[in-house]
């Protein structure tokens, strides 16, 4: 299928680089550098002396973005479940409880899940302690997992609650939060829960000693798990489309498809509003912000019609590519991209793509498949 080939061609030259520039790798810090080694020690020796570990995944690929560091007494949270697809993240959690795993989805930006999150730790933690004075001990919860999982988001959110809920005050503590991939340095703790005394620790993320192969690097690299200076983001972006284009994400937007909905909703909008206040809305448009939601409206439409217009095969690589190619020169002139040379606005376009999918503004995906052997 065209789409694992795409995935491929990502995998195998991140693969590649990575294993042609072993030495030169690991200085860049480009693949488990000597930071990462001793912060994968350092949590090693720490799992026995903690209560409970969580392991902290990507709900779009919850296989590919497992740590290595597994222990038998962990809860695997799904977290940013709120980009992924709900009715196949649902079949996830159904896996992990047949497997008996305990599990759970999280957005870290939702405090009604952060809430229930919270409430799953504490009767975890209940679990381990059945005595007289469960309530008066202290218990120490580790987070792991791979970078940009969301451990310091979720482990903010966790204190934040958590302080809230035990009605506690003092200067509240803060973790570092980065789109970028490994910002966490060192290992923290932070006071989640009263009545037993919970302690979450934030820990650095970490990669795998070996590395994977290249289906799960091109998901760790579309997520951003890993950072984008090992490929080209027109790559990465060219892998985003060829998956967007096989599944049926483009189809909900086929109501955005005609420009007569523009000027019914702007002509709906102009009665309720004053002439000064249109133009104070107006004002406010940033041609050049991709993120502003009527660009967001524009490139969901034109991914919609260049689809749904595409009368090749695409499961067919080349014909694939092709598709692509029209949709890199359509989205050139939706996001207002103008150079000289147009591999450096397709370098652009990429960018802006990117960013629009990993914060779920073009749909909601899980990119892993569930292992053959469950149903």
């Amino acid at each position: 299928m065209a789409t694992t080939q795409f995935g491929r061609r990502v995998g195998r030259i991140v693969k590649e680089r990575i294993e042609r520039r072993k030495s030169s790798v690991i200085r860049e810090g480009l693949w488990n550098d000597p930071f990462m080694v001793a912060s994968t020690r350092a949590i090693a020796e720490r799992i026995p002396l903690v209560d409970l570990i969580v392991h902290v995944t990507d709900a779009r690929i919850p296989f590919s973005s497992q740590c290595h560091l597994l222990t038998h007494n962990h809860i695997i949270v799904l977290n940013k479940a709120d980009l992924a697809s709900r009715s196949s993240l649902q079949v996830w959690m159904d896996y992990f409880r047949e497997t008996n795993c305990v599990s759970c989805g999280v957005d870290a930006h939702n405090k009604e899940s952060i809430r229930q999150f919270l409430s799953l730790i504490q009767r975890q933690v209940g679990k381990l302690r059945r005595t007289d004075q469960a309530n008066k001990y202290t218990a120490t919860v580790m987070l792991i997992g791979l970078p940009n999982v969301g451990k310091s988001a979720l482990t903010n959110a966790l204190h934040h609650v958590g302080r809230i809920s035990a009605a506690e005050k003092g200067k509240l503590k803060h973790a570092t939060v980065s789109p970028e991939p490994g910002e966490t340095k060192d290992i923290r703790s932070y006071k989640i829960a009263s009545h037993p005394n919970i302690y979450v620790l934030d820990t650095p993320a970490v990669l795998p000693p070996e590395v994977p192969d290249v289906d799960v690097l091109s998901k760790l690299l579309l997520t951003g798990a890993i950072g984008d200076c090992l490929i080209e983001r027109k790559e990465t972006a060219e892998y985003f489309l060829a998956i967007h284009n096989s599944s049926d994400q483009y189809k909900k937007w086929a109501k955005l498809s005609s420009k007569e909905n523009d000027i019914f909703f702007l002509n709906s909008t102009t009665e309720c509003l004053t002439t000064h206040g249109l133009q104070m809305k107006q004002k406010k448009k940033i041609p050049n912000d991709h993120t502003q939601d009527d660009m967001v409206q524009d490139v969901r439409r034109t991914l919609y019609e260049t689809v749904s217009s595409f009368d090749g095969n695409i499961r067919c690589e080349v014909e694939m590519e092709a598709l692509i190619a029209s949709q890199f020169t359509a989205l050139q002139e939706v996001f207002h991209v103008s150079t000289e040379r147009e591999e450096d606005a397709h370098v652009v376009v990429a960018g802006k793509l990117l960013n629009l999918f990993r914060t779920g503004r073009l749909g909601h995906y899980i990119l892993d498949n569930l292992p053959r052997n469950i149903h």
